[in-house]
């Protein structure tokens, strides 16, 4: 094509107008096959990539608790020592045994309450774990979905050279296989 608006169409230009323009629905219904199916894998993808992250925010929840909780067992332990220094002191001569029994109280009242935080910190990061466990499954299942889509917009290319319909309907199975995966990721499968 000229710079002066003149146009002389070859025969190649034809060829190509003609297949952009022409009537292959056989192409056109396998090209917005595939498009869809595209579009659901993305979102599979998201999806999949975004239930991967909360269990790894959920398992570094869990860490925490679990360091907390660690560090109020350690605490209960320095009380349990210093209650039975406590009992030894009570046992020696020429010492003020109500000292050391009202002591001996205050460090089991004390036990209890680190006892009690622990063990609910100890509940929250088993509550934590579980939920990641839970995104991690649920992670999985997008995976596999997508997988299945990624198979199935293969297949549809492959249907594209071919032209096999046999190929045409397996693609469409596979796409089925994973838009089931997705649905049972969506309800917690």
């Amino acid at each position: 094509m000229s710079g002066h608006g003149f146009h002389v169409h070859g025969p190649h230009d034809h060829q190509v107008e003609h297949a952009a323009h022409g009537g292959d629905n056989f192409a056109n219904k396998i090209a917005v096959t595939t498009a869809i199916l595209a579009t659901v894998g993305a979102v599979f993808g998201y999806q999949a990539g975004a239930t991967q992250n909360n269990a790894a925010l959920f398992k570094n929840n869990a860490a925490i608790k679990k360091t907390e909780a660690s560090n109020q067992w350690n605490y209960y332990q320095a009380k349990s020592n210093k209650q039975n220094l406590a009992e030894l002191a009570m046992s020696l001569p020429g010492v003020d045994t109500e000292k050391y029994k009202a002591e001996v109280e205050r460090y089991k009242k004390e036990k209890g309450d680190i006892k009690t935080d622990a063990e609910k910190l100890e509940a929250t990061s088993h509550h934590w774990d579980e939920q990641s466990d839970e995104q991690m499954h649920q992670h999985h299942r997008w995976a596999q979905a997508m997988t299945a889509e990624q198979i199935a917009i293969s297949l549809a290319a492959i249907t594209l050279l071919t032209r096999k319909n046999w190929l045409e309907y397996s693609s469409y199975a596979v796409a089925g296989i994973g838009f089931a995966l997705g649905i049972m990721a969506w309800l917690h499968f």
